[in-house]
């Protein structure tokens, strides 16, 4: 896998909107390859993120969720220089996890 993520934290006031670009292929299980044989489920199930350490956000998804997927949140009470994690699980248990300083 490529870059596991691209992360970017804004702040703007009490606010800070965080968005995360994922590299993850994301198959649902369902389609077939060239020679007719399934190609196996391969899904980020959980997503994570924590402000300086602290827990602020956690997501449950499941194979109906696109290639790459893209994900934008909203934080308050985040600013300059203040530290965002974003973390992942597969469904094979490969996990990745970066940070981002709030700018």
């Amino acid at each position: 896998m490529a870059d596991p993520m691209r992360i970017r934290a804004q702040a703007q006031g009490d606010k800070t909107t965080v968005r995360v670009l994922m590299s993850h292929e994301m198959e649902t299980g369902q389609r077939k390859d060239a020679a007719g044989k399934v190609i196996p489920a391969w899904f980020i199930q959980e997503v994570s993120a924590t402000h300086n350490g602290k827990p602020v956000m956690t997501a449950q998804w499941g194979p109906s969720v696109a290639k790459n997927p893209f994900l934008q949140f909203t934080l308050k009470g985040a600013k300059a220089g203040d530290k965002v994690a974003i973390s992942w699980k597969d469904n094979r248990g490969e996990t990745r996890s970066d940070e981002a300083t709030v700018s």
